[in-house]
């Protein structure tokens, strides 16, 4: 073992030693565990189906002219979010597995090795290609359409920014069949991550990936900074922005500051395992606790990126059901303001146990306690808007709503956790398993699938069957309980988390058991909102109202499902609600003729660049060096020929955008 950890190290570390190829075809794939075959005759199978479909179907022209060279945000939204529902899949499918697993008493249903793999890619998977393309999703379908824009800023930028995360994503889970996943969690500790104790290629992978998809994520938030500061209709001062809006903006603020710490560590971790670098060696003068320093700094704002959009969604939500406007306008933003800025002063709370003094640690804890104040002021502006309001509750309300105690358990343990000497009791137990649960699960996702079905009608032109939604939801709701309460009190006990088995004697099997049933149910809570999806397409009758949840914001002034120019007259505005002024106090939106509008040409140079990136990155991983430098250099073709492009768009005449609008609105606008 230890000659042939040796022999890669020395393969990695010179990467001019022969051989370009230094794998053999017996260590390309991934053998000898009959889930992994699974896995692999799956995904020939759907890919095989799916271009069985397309060709019998005869719609390659159509998907590749509609969607893969769309420029339109409201495309790429959708794509976003169907990755994300992939990626839940995914993730979904480790999270049962490693439930089985622990379900009872030395349980063999996972290798140690393998569980590793599984813990490792369930974390970076739910966080990085679950998480963040829903939240991206959700902007690109919104904000243009809350803001009175037709697109964003650089509409082409915007799609290399998708097919660069989808790149990375497709990437990372091709480890799990071709080289070997990750197995040094989600957080690739160093020097777990190191060629010394992780000979496989999982970590290169961990690195290229997460770099290509997160450097379209930092495009994304440069994107919708400029999207939100420049765009907005007349009228919309910067304090009648919608409050997702605001979310928006301030998320790309943080994206913008933290990501880059990330890419530079990223790239270091790139050198240290490709080109013998040692930036987080234990010797030649590296720093493992420099990788802990630079993930975290990233890492915790990370956490706010996910979760602020969501707080955005909650109080368009929760004010249009409520009848109200939102309580606390003002301090709705500014308190996101301080979450923003505290979120980059919390990061060590991640290592209490690592080595820092006890100045370091109060400061850290202090500061960690103190975010929970601009969060707390939210609940209550939330429940301040619900007071005293005309209530329904359709389901993207039950998940609101359902948020705000759930939330409220995480906030309360993160305070907990926030003390650093309680922290070294709970530190690396399952209560913060079910601590970081508590907070992301009711935070992102609850906002995420409350923006699908209060959006939905006005992308696709029909509402998701509420019955079977508010299923879901009570399934989901119940059964995230369920799962991960009992985990707080497994943590209490002293089981650590990241333990793949455990005896009899330690006491741990009943609460395990009662969570992993927890986790069938919630699982099938989820499977029920992709079987609406599928149901709504067959069955649900086709909107003719532009707005069927008698909404406030600009999104709500237009046909459903929204043209694809969006406005056909720019709207002016003169509140924060614009929409339901309209309606209450007849102030007009629309007050200029119909005009040509000027629209962005679709381009298929941001997905060939993403097919390169992929084929860059894959070499890369296995230090395939002449490949790699042919489709680096094939990307940097492409980004020069489009540098010379002068493609100023087209215009949409009048005919076609009173044709559009009439088709949409029907007899009954």
């Amino acid at each position: 073992m230890a000659a042939a950890i040796q022999e890669r190290t020395d393969i990695l570390t010179n990467p001019l030693k022969k051989g370009v190829i230094t794998m053999k075809w017996d260590e390309f794939f991934v053998t000898g565990d009959p889930l992994i075959y699974g896995a692999m005759v799956s995904i020939v199978v759907a890919s095989l189906a799916i271009l069985i479909t397309l060709a019998v179907t005869k719609r390659f022209g159509w998907l590749w002219r509609e969607w893969l060279t769309t420029v339109d945000h409201k495309r790429i939204g959708i794509m976003y979010i169907l990755a994300a529902l992939l990626m839940l899949f995914r993730g979904g499918v480790d999270a049962l597995m490693m439930r089985l697993q622990l379900a009872t008493p030395d349980m063999t249903f996972l290798a140690s090795q393998h569980y590793n793999e599984v813990f490792s890619t369930h974390g970076t998977i739910m966080i990085l290609f679950m998480a963040m393309p829903f939240v991206l999703g959700m902007m690109n379908l919104v904000v243009p359409l809350q803001i009175g824009a037709r697109d964003v800023a650089f509409p082409t930028l915007n799609a290399v920014s998708f097919w660069l995360f989808f790149a990375g994503a497709m990437l990372y889970n091709l480890s799990f069949v071709i080289g070997g996943s990750p197995d040094a969690g989600w957080s690739a500790y160093f020097p777990l991550a190191s060629n010394e104790f992780s000979a496989s290629v999982g970590h290169n992978y961990y690195s290229i990936a997460i770099q290509l998809s997160g450097l379209g994520t930092l495009m994304t938030g440069i994107n919708f900074i400029v999207t939100i500061i420049k765009m907005r209709a007349p009228g919309m001062k910067i304090w009648k922005m919608p409050m997702f809006t605001w979310a928006t903006l301030i998320t790309c603020i943080i994206i913008l500051f933290a990501f880059p710490a990330f890419t530079v560590a990223l790239a270091q971790m790139m050198f240290d395992r490709l080109f013998g670098t040692q930036f987080f060696s234990m010797s030649n003068g590296g720093m493992d606790m420099l990788w802990a320093n630079n993930f975290w700094i990233w890492g915790h704002p990370e956490v706010y990126i996910v979760i602020l959009p969501a707080f955005g969604i909650f109080s368009d939500v929760i004010s249009t059901f409520a009848r109200r406007n939102i309580y606390g306008y003002k301090s709705m933003v500014f308190s996101m303001f301080a979450i923003s800025i505290l979120s980059f002063l919390v990061w060590a709370h991640h290592f209490y146990t690592m080595g820092h003094n006890a100045a370091v640690n109060n400061f850290f804890s202090i500061a960690t306690m103190a975010i929970a104040v601009p969060t707390g002021i939210k609940i209550f502006n939330w429940l301040f808007t619900l007071y005293k309001g005309k209530i329904v509750f359709p389901t993207a309300m039950l998940y609101s709503l359902a948020f705000i105690p759930i939330f409220t358990i995480g906030g309360v343990t993160g305070v907990m956790l926030a003390m650093a000497s309680a922290d070294y009791q709970y530190h690396n137990t399952m209560f913060l398993v079910a601590h970081f649960h508590y907070v992301l699960i009711p935070g992102t996702v609850f906002g995420m699938l409350a923006g699908v079905y209060y959006w939905f009608p006005k992308i696709f032109g029909f509402r998701l069957n509420e019955k079977i939604g508010k299923i879901s939801f009570w399934l989901i709701a119940i059964f995230f309980n369920v799962t991960f309460l009992p985990l707080f009190y497994l943590g209490l006990d002293g089981m650590a988390r990241r333990m793949y088995t455990y005896s009899e004697a330690t006491g741990y099997g009943p609460l395990n058991l009662v969570s992993s049933i927890g986790a069938v149910f919630l699982a099938t809570g989820f499977a029920l909102i992709f079987y609406n999806v599928i149901y709504s397409i067959m069955k649900s009758p086709r909107e003719r109202l532009a707005d069927p949840w008698d909404g406030r914001t600009l999104e709500w002034s237009i046909p459903s499902p929204a043209p694809f120019y969006n406005f056909a007259i720019t709207p002016t505005v003169q509140s924060e609600e614009p929409v339901w002024d309209y309606k209450k106090k007849d102030i007009p939106i629309y007050r200029d003729k119909i005009k040509p509008i000027h629209m962005p040409s679709n381009s298929g140079k941001p997905v060939i660049m993403g097919v390169f990136f992929f084929l860059w990155g894959f070499c890369m991983v296995f230090s395939w060096w002449i490949p790699s430098i042919i489709f680096g250099a094939a990307v940097f073709i492409i980004m020069t020929t489009r540098s010379f492009e002068r493609d100023h768009g087209y215009y949409v005449p009048v005919d076609e955008i009173i044709a559009t609008e009439n088709m949409l609105r029907g007899e009954n606008q």
